[in-house]
């Protein structure tokens, strides 16, 4: 693990949301919002309103601008975003997760807590320096964000689906080529 779990979850959470602007969209309607909450169980206030998506749907460009931004510049985004809401940290713990910190109120709108979590598991990003750990997918075709959490910095695609198209590529351009 190069993250505490909640960073983790929150990390994934953030790519996620901001992968779901690509074509096609998904987070067009309720069902993508409940198949969003199913992967990614927030807890406090959902109103899963259509307000509520559109707000998602807002927090995606500045999200991936702060995901993939430079040290420094993720560093001054992760600062905007916390001076944007009122933060309340506290210590909680919930369903599986044990101790973890939350920074904003629970009764905050979803696209806030969003914001937060991922400014606060973005401190975690900028203290060890791993940035390099968020990309754009290695696919030519797509402009998805991967999240490479593995020991070994493997991981360039954001799905299966990217990682299966390239290789099949690679495979058929071998074979033509001999």
């Amino acid at each position: 693990m190069i993250f505490t779990d909640d960073t983790e979850d929150a990390l994934r959470a953030a790519v996620r949301l901001v992968n779901t602007a690509e074509d096609p969209e998904t987070m067009a309607d309720a069902d993508d919002e409940d198949a969003f909450l199913a992967e990614f169980p927030y807890t406090g206030r959902l109103d899963r309103d259509e307000v509520e998506r559109a707000s998602l749907r807002a927090l995606r460009p500045g999200l991936r601008a702060m995901l993939l931004a430079p040290r420094d510049e993720m560093a001054d985004a992760v600062n905007a975003a916390l001076a944007s809401v009122t933060v309340t940290p506290r210590l909680a713990r919930h369903g599986a997760m044990d101790w973890h910190l939350h920074a904003i109120a629970d009764d905050s709108p979803l696209a806030d807590r969003i914001l937060v979590e991922t400014a606060m598991a973005l401190v975690d990003v900028i203290r060890s320096d791993e940035g390099s750990r968020i990309s754009v997918c290695a696919d030519d075709t797509c402009q998805a964000l991967a999240l490479d959490l593995s020991r070994n910095r493997s991981k360039r695609y954001c799905s299966t689906t990217c990682a299966n198209r390239n290789a099949v590529a690679a495979y058929r351009a071998r074979r033509t080529a001999s």
